[in-house]
């Protein structure tokens, strides 16, 4: 079945061109065939899982191109790393899918949002199945253009336009970091397959300062993608796409992209000299998970509260491959990506109902739609990391290596985790808990909407148990970087992590749900630290002064000197260039035409005068002959 994996991204790609050309006139104009790309995807992904455990690896080549005597090779392989990614990306946007068909259900532009999700999977899958670097940023560049069109989809509201740009434009600057670390890998060592240059890294040829560089410019590429700081602005106006997209988005898709090329690159960044460029993934990962949490905590947009979410767990997951846990980190990808499509989508469904993303105006909502209230429950536990549930299992992985590798980021991680659950907490008491403070009715979702969220419910609960201890880990045995090693289960640490998660809920509860104390009294009494909070620690502010405002101010000076200076002399060349013309053409008029005319006057003058003197008669030119004749001999005579 492996050599036929190429398989898995061309079908949801056909299913882009069949949409495009046929839309409407297909079934379920359009949506049926996209999902059902993406079903047989998931069969075939579970089959190559399947080998995947049973040992398989296999890898396809071809020569695309050749550079001189470089030859540029395309392929794909199959092993646990990509086996476990497919199977991520296939079930979850299978899910999307189908809970999208509830959920856009109406939309004008319904067969082109099919098609659009379409290309996205093709794209992530070709990402995801590359055995080459090139290859890889061919999948790459076509989920940042998918991501443009879908986060822009309801492009007539301005938010959604400025969004879009905002994203395709802040992952580009990362994009270009990466390009340049591809074109230092391929001109050190003269190839991109992964297998070529992770040998090159081993026999030293890319090594030192330049195998560090290289890293840290993929790296580059991850932070934009995953959304680390400082590039981590773009995805929570993410937020203004349609809620499958962001789900799509923010689980399986763009921002794993980040966190899965740094797990595919990993020996390049273990190798680097004194693991420098690993610890650069860690202090950027733990510093953008606390960040983005301290953020959530403020949040009253209900997908903004998961926009943070997700660029807070992407950092736990880059923290976790910086300190060495490359299966921890892997497994936090994993399990987040059924969590986090959960709780999207389970937002996605309080929203429909709702009409309105504010949790002030919610409330009550656990009565009245209570499958989304449970689903959304097992998410946020597993978000929270409470045992058993997924993000429990990933989580203590993280903070075990972060414990014995790096102990500030093991206690930047703990409080981390604290904040989590405080956040998601909140949520679920200000949208179920109490009574409804609006004038809307809101009911359950369909079932094509609540099904896929009872099934990522089910996977939420019991996906992590594949890392549990009691099964020697078999996630750590299937997908590892044996160099990396790893650390034991350690109970002493799950329960500190798990009273860690508890004691989150449980002050979120305090606040919330018993009120015991006032949200407004803490606002008060942590005002600067509030203010700070609500202005997102002032990056957009930061990026508007620095960057934004002096390139609309440089651009608009460009605009004053093209329209004066350029288009001027072009102008001034044009206005000489046409009164030469006319000059031209009074010369032409008055002097040339005049002289050619002159000379015809004089001929015609000259002719009308002689004709006189050619009368035809004999006798006249007798007469003139004699006359000349008398003329002749007066003339000698006088002489």
């Amino acid at each position: 079945m492996a050599q036929y994996a190429w398989i898995i991204p061309v079908l949801p790609f056909i299913a882009f061109w069949l949409i495009v050309f046929f839309g409407r006139r297909l079934p379920g104009e359009g949506a049926y065939v996209a999902i059902g790309a993406m079903l047989i995807d998931a069969m075939l992904s579970v089959g190559l899982l399947v080998q995947a455990l049973g040992g398989a690896h296999y890898q396809a080549n071809f020569v695309w191109a050749v550079l001189g005597n470089r030859p540029l090779e395309l392929g794909y392989q199959i092993d646990p790393l990509t086996a476990v990614m497919l199977n991520v990306v296939t079930v979850v946007g299978s899910l999307i899918f189908i809970y999208s068909v509830g959920y856009m259900h109406g939309d004008p532009r319904y067969p082109r949002y099919f098609a659009y999700m379409s290309l996205f999977a093709a794209s992530m899958l070709t990402l995801v199945l590359a055995n080459n670097l090139l290859l890889l940023y061919v999948g790459w560049e076509g989920v940042g253009l998918c991501s443009y069109l879908l986060i822009g989809f309801w492009f007539e509201r301005p938010a959604a336009a400025r969004a879009s740009l905002k994203a395709f434009v802040t992952t580009r600057v990362g994009d270009l970091f990466m390009f340049i670390g591809i074109l230092l890998i391929f001109f050190t060592i003269g190839t991109l397959q992964f297998d070529e240059v992770f040998e090159a890294v081993e026999g030293g040829r890319l090594a030192g300062p330049t195998l560090t560089l290289a890293a840290l410019l993929l790296f580059g590429g991850a932070v934009g993608k995953s959304a680390q700081v400082p590039l981590h602005v773009w995805l929570p106006d993410a937020m203004e796409g349609p809620t499958p997209v962001s789900a799509l988005i923010h689980a399986a898709t763009m921002v794993a992209a980040g966190v899965y090329l740094v797990a595919r690159t990993y020996l390049l960044f273990f190798a680097s000299p004194d693991h420098t460029a690993l610890t650069v993934v860690a202090y950027v990962g733990g510093i953008t998970a606390l960040m983005a949490a301290t953020i959530g905590i403020v949040q009253d947009d209900i997908k903004r509260v998961m926009a943070y979410s997700t660029i807070s767990q992407l950092g736990y997951m880059m923290m976790g491959l910086g300190v060495l846990g490359y299966t921890a980190g892997v497994f936090h990808l994993m399990t987040h990506a059924f969590f986090k499509a959960l709780l999207f989508l389970a937002a996605g469904s309080v929203i429909h109902a709702m009409h309105t993303n504010s949790m002030k105006e919610m409330g009550g909502l656990a009565k009245v739609m209570p499958w989304t209230y449970r689903t959304m429950l097992v998410g946020s536990l597993a978000l929270a990391g409470v045992p058993p549930f997924a993000g429990f299992w990933s989580k203590d992985e993280i903070l075990l290596e972060a414990f014995h590798h790096n102990p500030a980021l093991f206690v930047l991680g703990l409080i981390g985790a604290f904040i989590t659950a405080f956040y998601i907490f909140r949520m679920i008491f200000l949208t179920f808990g109490g009574h409804l403070r609006s004038a809307a009715h809101p009911h359950e979702s369909p079932g094509v909407m609540t099904v896929p969220l009872v099934i990522l419910a089910v996977f939420s609960a019991f996906i992590g148990l594949v890392g549990a201890p009691w099964w020697d880990n078999p996630f750590h045995h299937f997908v590892e970087f044996e160099a990396a090693g790893g650390a034991a289960f350690d109970v002493g640490l799950a329960l500190v992590s798990t009273a860690v998660a508890l004691a989150g809920i449980f002050a979120a509860a305090a606040v919330y749900y018993w009120k015991w104390i006032s949200s407004a009294s803490l606002r008060t009494a942590f005002g600067p630290l509030y203010t700070l909070l609500v202005h997102k620690y002032y990056w957009d502010e930061l990026y508007a002064r620095a960057i934004v405002r002096p390139t609309v101010w440089t651009a608009r000076q460009l605009r004053t000197f093209d329209v004066y200076v350029i288009d001027g002399f072009v102008n001034a060349v044009g206005i000489v260039f046409v009164w030469l013309a006319r000059l031209y053409r009074l010369f032409d008029l008055y002097v040339v035409d005049g002289a050619v005319n002159l000379l015809g006057w004089i001929a015609k003058t000259t002719g009308g005068v002689l004709r006189y003197m050619q009368t035809g008669r004999p006798q006249n030119y007798l007469l003139v002959i004699a006359l000349g004749v008398i003329i002749l001999v007066i003339g000698g005579i006088l002489r």
